[in-house]
């Protein structure tokens, strides 16, 4: 291909188009006409000599080359946008960055409360949004619109960097005057008594209910919830129980008439991760916040060394 007949601008486009699969987003998306969209899309079908995009029925679609192209186009202006908004040093000081972070209830319970006290005095000017983990959260990764994603091991990409932070147990929750539980639970009460289940994703089963699964077992879910927040409300004065992860259950035992008690399943420990878009790998703004976060893992579970994933 001759890259001197290319207008790279052209990428810009090229990404819109493979992404939105629809002229008139596409050209929504950067602030462009229609039609000069449609010039766009032709000019790019000439040069790879490939329709690119398809009419089957009444929806477009992407042609083979065009499949492949997506990442690769994307990942290129990733690169570019994080060389050219980089700088040689980062000033965290004088920064005014802002961080997009997909992040648990859970974790941002026992760890983000912390990081953001650590974070303050040393950065006062960056600004942080926290939102849902889950299918959405690992798109916006893959599209370069989110910074970082913690979430558990099984449920990050192979195709991006990822740390460990933490690991995780799990302990099952019961009011203090549940009268069917007493200081140990047994795996048939554990099994036939309603459980409040914590949903995050609904493409697919949490990890304390995926694990469950893999070891055939199925217990009675009575109700379903999206948040961790609210579980303990939802078993106090009742017969329920619950299932999260200990850290938390002890924090809320605190403060509510609430029992902790080990399950009577043994579930592997919850390793959480910390994941960001190979793009931005060596981008030193990313690089200062992924070593306050160890500084913060360190500071809430009192260790220092944490290890790495490929």
């Amino acid at each position: 291909m001759d890259l001197h007949r290319f207008d790279l601008n052209l990428l810009v486009a090229l990404d819109a188009l493979l992404t939105e699969k629809n002229v008139t987003r596409a050209g929504v998306r950067l602030n462009l006409s229609q039609s000069a969209m449609s010039a766009a899309l032709a000019r790019l079908r000439d040069f790879f000599q490939d329709e690119l995009l398809v009419l089957v029925g009444r929806t477009m679609v992407l042609t083979p080359l065009a499949e492949d192209l997506a990442q690769p186009v994307r990942d290129v202006l990733l690169q570019v946008q994080t060389t050219i908004a980089s700088k040689p040093r980062f000033d965290p000081a004088a920064s005014a960055r802002h961080f997009t972070i997909a992040v648990s209830d859970f974790v941002t319970n026992v760890l983000m409360v912390e990081f953001l006290r650590g974070v303050r005095p040393l950065a006062p000017a960056i600004t942080f949004e926290f939102r849902r983990v889950g299918k959405r959260a690992s798109e916006d990764l893959e599209a370069g619109t989110l910074d970082f994603l913690i979430a558990p091991e099984l449920y990050v990409s192979p195709a991006h960097p990822r740390e460990v932070l933490f690991e995780e147990t799990h302990s099952c929750i019961a009011w203090t005057k549940n009268r069917r539980v007493g200081a140990k639970i047994s795996l048939e009460q554990y099994l036939t008594l309603g459980h409040v289940l914590v949903q995050i994703d609904e493409t697919g089963p949490n990890y304390d209910e995926r694990m469950l699964r893999d070891l055939k077992h199925r217990r009675h879910v009575e109700v379903v919830t999206t948040s961790f927040e609210v579980v303990p409300q939802l078993v106090v004065g009742t017969e329920r129980i619950a299932t999260m992860a200990t850290r938390l259950a002890r924090k809320y035992a605190k403060g509510l008439p609430i029992r902790v008690l080990t399950v009577p399943v043994e579930i592997p420990p919850m390793i959480e991760v910390l994941q960001w878009h190979r793009a931005h790998d060596q981008d030193p703004a990313h690089v200062w916040l992924r070593s306050r976060l160890k500084d913060a893992v360190a500071r809430v579970f009192g260790r220092t060394r944490l290890a790495a994933s490929a």
